[in-house]
């Protein structure tokens, strides 16, 4: 894919409005990590993560015995 002013464009719009990086793909005809690495370059603000985290972490497991 070639980035031209007006694919850059609509990239920054589509992540202002903030769709996913694997939607703005689907949207452009392009992968999701074409979306993310160009978004890296161009140092739109940087997302949350989508994985969910455990509020409170998990006590640690008792050793058990060799």
């Amino acid at each position: 894919m070639e980035w031209t002013e007006e694919t850059i464009q609509r990239l920054r719009a589509l992540w202002q409005e903030g769709h996913s990086t694997a939607e703005i793909g689907r949207r452009m005809g392009i992968s999701k990590n074409a979306v993310v690495g160009k978004a890296h370059r161009l140092e739109l603000p940087a997302r949350p993560s989508p994985i969910r985290r455990e509020s409170t972490p998990r006590p640690p497991r008792p050793a058990t015995p060799r």
